[in-house]
């Protein structure tokens, strides 16, 4: 059941100050608004057109701020249905267009044929351990465009599994009790300078 507090903020882009409803559900919690208003500035360069996976929904916080601000394509992943239904009214709420809304388990979904994403958001439940899983199959060969950005999200008390081979953190803050980062597959991916 989705209770009036149950919402998030879109904060920026076309959709700005729209509000959305989500479900009660264990371990949903959208990212907070301060969070979000800096991860997009960071990725303010890249996001116009880019194809852009948020690959633990949710309430849709990340993805759907993406879509307000240009992205071409965002493929959305939950894999709880009632959570999956609100995001495909919310998107319909919208009248969002170039989103795609999956009810599927990430990992799952991850081990099959790869399309690449020029930005991928990895905020799982804090408690599941689903983030250290999720970066070694985006690893495999084909998830990632050349100079693509990784977002991870993570309890400031667990912080962040080790980055595979090559991987390099471009930017790390806290907010409260969430740490936060921006993640490049290679240091020599084209679009590395400046972000």
């Amino acid at each position: 059941m989705t209770r009036a507090s149950n919402q998030l903020r879109i904060v920026g882009g076309r959709f700005r100050g729209r509000r959305l409803p989500f479900p009660d559900q264990p371990g949903l919690r959208p990212t907070p608004d301060r969070v979000r208003e800096t991860l997009f500035n960071w990725l303010a360069p890249i996001i116009p057109g880019a194809r852009c996976l948020d690959a633990f929904a949710g309430s849709g916080a990340l993805g759907f701020e993406a879509a307000s601000r240009g992205a071409g394509e965002v493929v959305l992943i939950e894999r709880a249905a009632a959570v999956a239904q609100q995001l495909r009214t919310n998107a319909r709420t919208l009248d969002a267009t170039g989103i795609e809304i999956l009810h599927a388990d990430t990992l799952q979904w991850l081990a099959g044929s790869p399309r690449p994403f020029d930005v991928v958001f990895l905020d799982p439940p804090y408690d599941d351990d689903l983030l250290a899983p999720a970066i070694a199959r985006l690893a495999d060969q084909g998830w990632l465009a050349p100079g693509a950005r990784i977002y991870l999200e993570a309890a400031r008390r667990t912080g962040f599994p080790a980055l595979p081979q090559g991987w390099e953190l471009l930017r790390d803050k806290t907010a409260g009790q969430v740490r936060y980062g921006l993640v490049s597959p290679g240091s020599a991916a084209p679009g590395s300078a400046g972000l």
